[in-house]
């Protein structure tokens, strides 16, 4: 027997949204723009693979969920899985890869790998968590909004650390369905329990562009791996600050390198392999660009060299990934010569 999950949690994302307009009039426009986003993100033209990943999401067996915690660092569904729904679930859930962004897992207790599926995806996104979290402001009751979230990993652990609503975007056909088998498993696991019993995490397969300009919407913008994949990367931090209310909060994590506040790496074809990074700043320059954008209170709260344990192949991602976009000989370069990755989080307010 099929679910109806997605059908289920696109209405969730309707109702909200629908809600949310009655108290802010700028979230009518994504209103009329949503059919147009969910239809097109399912439509084979666009996407050749749309129909098979709906129907992987469509055949998860219905579980009974005893615990859902969205505050662990494995994001953690605890169930009773039979040997049949094991195999099942864990075929249908090995239709969506690759894994990027996680872990998650499903069936048995938190810290009990061996009852449950384990999604041991590339990127150990709760260290990328552990080293932002401190630094935010209480996400307590606030609207959040996820700027390529991928799988949703992030989006979960902001609506487990208190916010209110939690908006995930990201074009991919492939993390939208990852995300909706995710949702599958928590159900109402996150609903509001005090007023109107909604989900409070929902995913739109857009890009930041596609939204209407200026929505003002949200009390928190993050923007975490998106940066250096901009062409224009001013445009990028203007489209952010137009998302966020007046004293909002963004949070950007992006690729930098040493340098001072002039110094930008324009990498003259791939960057670790990746044919799409265009700005690579040192942190005092982004600080100057957030500034200019005009942003204020801007900090750099966080340095971290990407290490291979945490960006690394897996069972659920099996091709290429950091180890293979390194020189061979000096782990501190890329393959191409560049200074090896290294990312910053910044915080500013608008």
């Amino acid at each position: 027997m099929l679910n109806d999950t997605i059908t289920h949690a696109e209405r969730e994302l309707y109702l909200t949204l629908l809600e949310l307009a009655q108290q802010q009039p700028s979230a009518y426009e994504w209103l009329t723009r949503l059919p147009t986003w969910l239809n097109d993100i399912k439509n084979k033209a666009n996407y050749a693979h749309a129909p098979a990943y709906q129907a992987s999401v469509a055949r998860l067996p219905q579980l009974t969920v005893n615990h859902v915690d969205l505050n662990s660092d494995t994001l953690t569904i605890e169930a009773s899985l039979n040997e049949s729904q094991r195999k099942q679930t864990t075929a249908l859930l090995k239709q969506l890869m690759p894994w990027r962004k996680g872990p998650f897992q499903i069936g048995g207790q938190i810290g009990d790998d061996e009852s449950g599926i384990k999604i041991d995806t590339e990127w150990h996104s709760d260290w990328k968590w552990q080293r932002v979290a401190p630094h935010l402001s209480r996400l307590d009751g606030r609207r959040v909004l996820d700027v390529g979230g991928g799988s949703g990993y992030h989006g979960w652990r902001m609506a487990g650390a208190g916010a209110d609503t939690v908006i995930i975007i990201d074009p991919s056909c492939l993390f939208y369905h990852q995300f909706m088998a995710i949702r599958h498993f928590v159900g109402s696991a996150d609903a509001h329990t005090h007023n109107t019993g909604r989900y409070r995490t929902h995913y739109i397969p857009v890009p930041l562009e596609a939204l209407p300009e200026h929505s003002q919407l949200f009390d928190t913008v993050f923007s975490m791996g998106v940066l250096y994949h901009r062409q224009s990367p001013f445009e990028h931090l203007q489209q952010l600050k137009g998302q966020l209310v007046k004293g909002g909060e963004l949070v950007l994590e992006t690729l930098v390198i040493e340098g001072d506040a002039n110094t930008v790496l324009v990498p003259h074809d791939r960057y670790a392999q990746m044919n799409n990074v265009y700005f690579l700043p040192s942190v005092a320059a982004l600080i100057g660009w957030l500034e200019k954008a005009g942003f204020s209170e801007v900090r750099c709260v966080d340095v971290a060299v990407t290490s291979m344990e945490e960006q690394r192949k897996t069972e659920w991602m099996t091709y290429h990934s950091l180890i293979d976009f390194l020189d061979p000989n000096d782990s501190t370069k890329t393959i191409e010569g560049y200074p090896a990755p290294m990312r910053a989080t910044l915080i500013a307010k608008k």
